[in-house]
């Protein structure tokens, strides 16, 4: 017998219907004889059900054919928006590239006023400012006298003299990085670390109801998951600033439950760079006092990332809330050394009683 998954297109159809649609390949190419031809026609004529079958099994054989002929496939674009659609596609790369140039320098601006030392953890660090700033002005002047820029929907006239010196004249850095971030949105609005640098800058000014609903409408929307991740942890650390300590450590589970922490899950989405998320909740659970899920976190930390040993021990080295928590709860540093002695050994962690405070508190992305 069949499976019910290769007869559900046969529920409620006569058997001439069934017959139809068993010889749709057959219409389609072309090759039904005359006869067999003009009855399956005046079929589809009687048929609304088969209209629509046949229609839908015609879209979609095009639509094979089509991307097997990359060019055709771009004619037909071109048609249906009655323009070049290749030309289209080349002003989105301009308009994006420019966009980036933007977001580079703000975020350049931003983390040398906020972190000149760089203290904050960032995945791609700052680059220099000179170079790029010269690269974008290169970039911006090709574009006007090449004429390609025309149609993109930017005043790229607007964007020269920004590169050119208008940006020379605002005096405050972190003002330069604001402007320039808002510059890389207003290009391409689903710019999304832009919008994260926008959301950091806000959240370093004080405006943390703002930055707290942008972070919500990043991680909401964002295509890219490393950034929803981003945008979970500064969240996170907005919500522990508050003393919402709960709702930091859903942020932070979030993103090991996604497989995001850990390098990947079943759809291979992952960056295991995020791995400080289980450091985040074992220190969270710490601060309320619960020390059990505090150490499964920290000993799952090491379990999954044990090459990263060192880097996890200086994690509790410039932590003053798991500090805090070590010498407020008695019996947890004697726990953490018999639960996670890796972090111990070799001189990767040295005892606790010397352990330094630093101005530093919970990782950020």
């Amino acid at each position: 017998m069949s499976s019910p998954s290769a007869e559900w297109w046969v529920d409620d159809l006569q058997d001439v219907c069934i017959q139809f649609q068993l010889d749709l390949s057959c219409l389609v190419d072309g090759e039904l004889d005359e006869v067999a031809g003009g009855r399956a026609i005046a079929h589809l004529e009687e048929c609304a059900s088969c209209s629509t079958f046949f229609n839908d099994a015609r879209s979609q054989i095009r639509a094979q054919r089509d991307l097997s002929n990359p060019e055709a496939l771009l004619d037909n674009y071109s048609a249906l928006l009655g323009t070049d659609f290749e030309d289209e596609l080349d002003k989105i790369d301009l308009v994006h590239r420019l966009s980036t140039i933007f977001y580079q320098l703000g975020k350049a601006y931003v983390l040398t006023a906020i972190d000149p030392d760089f203290r904050v953890r960032v995945f791609e660090q700052a680059v220099e400012v000179g170079g790029t700033k010269t690269h974008g002005r290169g970039f911006v002047d090709g574009v006007l006298e090449s004429g390609r820029g025309q149609g993109s929907g930017l005043d790229w006239q607007q964007a020269r003299h920004l590169l050119n010196g208008k940006l020379e004249k605002i005096v405050d850095p972190l003002e330069k990085g604001r402007r320039l971030l808002e510059e890389a949105v207003k290009a391409d609005g689903i710019n999304e670390e832009a919008r994260l640098y926008l959301a950091f800058l806000d959240a370093h000014e004080g405006r943390r109801i703002k930055a707290a609903g942008a972070y919500r409408r990043i991680f909401q929307s964002a295509l890219v998951p490393s950034n929803r991740a981003h945008a979970a942890v500064q969240l996170g650390k907005l919500y522990a600033e508050e003393g919402e300590t709960r709702k930091a450590i859903a942020c932070n589970r979030w993103i090991v439950v996604s497989g995001i922490a850990d390098g990947g899950n079943e759809a291979g989405v992952g960056d295991d760079r995020f791995f400080f998320a289980h450091f985040n909740i074992g220190m969270y659970y710490a601060g309320l006092g619960d020390l059990k899920r505090s150490l499964a976190a920290y000993r799952c930390l090491l379990d999954r990332h044990p090459a990263r040993i060192p880097e996890i021990a200086q994690l509790f080295l410039n932590s003053p809330r798991t500090r805090a928590a070590i010498d407020h709860h008695a019996g947890f540093a004697q726990a953490l050394f018999e639960t996670c002695p890796e972090l111990f050994s070799q001189g990767a962690f040295p005892p606790l009683t010397d352990v330094p405070l630093s101005d530093e508190g919970e990782v950020t992305s």
